[in-house]
């Protein structure tokens, strides 16, 4: 299997893929400035936003249900959030594996291996293993990605389980070997190369998306919470594109043809994600100035923002985030709540350990137009 077409040759570009390639060169580099420029406490907030945006979207376009606010709780070490011990668990698991390839962005002596993707799929299935379906290891039967309107319908049959191993290392193997395509091409042939060998018995498709955000984040350019395209890739009209474009493959593993349309794909999502952040991150910075101001005027400790912040951004805050985010006591964070909610500015929502935070009717008017007012995207192969 050595004939050149075991893995999907990487296509040219053509002039337009090539534009907008430039064009998301540009807003990331513009942003890395942009995040450069302000307090690590702001854009922390941000990051562990797109990180919980990320691991609901991925774990979403499996089945697996949870808000991208519960998210953030969960990955806070909230324990009286709302959902189900499964998509707790999927959760939580998902959100190692991202903190993990987080960390990798600059490890040195870096190099990719069979076990190392196997070790990655025992964090994200560890929990579901069984003897007939192993984690961390290469399935030993057939795979099939089932259509979505009819379970009985193969879309996509995957190569079969004797030759695994085998695309394992010219995977590997091409992952190791530096070449002069350009990083998020690179990423997104990697999230193909992967999901088409199919190499497990689950958890193939979360698999793929995290090794193209792990390319992305050894790229070095940004961090890879504001480049991941998996939050995109988690909105169900993309997530409908998404299968289409990956079927129009076809039904079997046919690495000997042209994947142009994939490109064209990512690179789309590459440029709307890269709008998407970019307007958080100037309706957050707009945001703080207001948030400010009005603390300013009422006489508040200017800490509370934090608060203020959360609520206007993700629609509630809890004591616990909020005292973590401060450094404050247990104690200063009740007091401070209690004293915002007791002016109305917040309202107090459940009771006890799961009690949370919302805008109360004196929570500042502009505030709220500002985090809700929406943005349209740009497709950039329409003009």
């Amino acid at each position: 299997m050595h004939d050149g077409t075991v893995l999907y040759p990487t296509p040219n570009l053509s002039a337009q893929d090539q534009r907008v390639l430039e064009a998301v060169d540009e807003m990331r580099e513009r942003l890395r400035h942009q995040v450069q420029g302000v307090p690590a406490k702001w854009t922390g907030g941000i990051r562990k936003f797109l990180t919980a945006d990320a691991v609901a979207a991925s774990n979403s376009i499996e089945g697996f249900k949870v808000s991208t606010v519960d998210v953030e709780d969960l990955m806070a070490g909230e324990q009286d959030i709302d959902v189900t011990d499964e998509n707790r668990a999927e959760t939580l698991a998902y959100q190692q594996m991202m903190t993990y390839l987080q960390t990798l962005h600059d490890a040195r002596n870096f190099d990719f291996s069979k076990g190392q993707l196997n070790a990655l799929h025992w964090i994200l299935q560890g929990h579901r293993h069984t003897s007939r379906k192993p984690a961390g290891q290469w399935r030993r039967g057939p795979a099939y990605v089932t259509d979505a309107r009819d379970p009985s319908i193969a879309a996509y049959t995957a190569p079969a389980a004797e030759a695994v191993p085998e695309l394992a290392d010219e995977l590997v193997a091409w992952l190791n070997t530096a070449d002069e395509t350009h990083a998020l091409i690179r990423a997104a042939m990697a999230h193909l190369h992967l999901v088409s060998i199919h190499p497990w018995c689950d958890g193939n498709g979360r698999m793929s998306r995290s090794l193209q955000t792990l390319l992305i984040a050894r790229e070095g350019v940004l961090a890879p919470e504001f480049s991941s395209i998996e939050a995109w890739l988690g909105r169900p009209g993309n997530t409908w594109e998404y299968y289409q474009v990956l079927g129009r493959l076809g039904a079997s593993y046919r690495p000997d043809q042209d994947v142009s349309e994939w490109i064209s794909f990512n690179l789309l999502a590459y440029h709307q994600q890269a709008q998407t952040v970019h307007a958080r991150f100037e309706r957050s910075g707009r945001i703080w100035e207001q948030l400010a101001g009005f603390v300013e005027q009422s006489g508040l400790d200017e800490r509370v923002a934090s608060a203020l912040h959360d609520v206007s951004m993700a629609g509630r805050v809890r004591r616990s985030r909020y005292g973590a985010n401060e450094g404050l006591s247990v104690q200063q964070a009740q007091r401070d709540l209690k004293t915002l909610v007791q002016r109305r500015v917040l309202a107090s929502v459940g009771r006890t350990k799961a009690r949370y935070c919302v805008a109360g009717e004196k929570f500042p008017e502009i505030v709220l137009e500002t985090a809700r007012t929406p943005v349209s995207l740009v497709d950039p192969y329409r003009g």
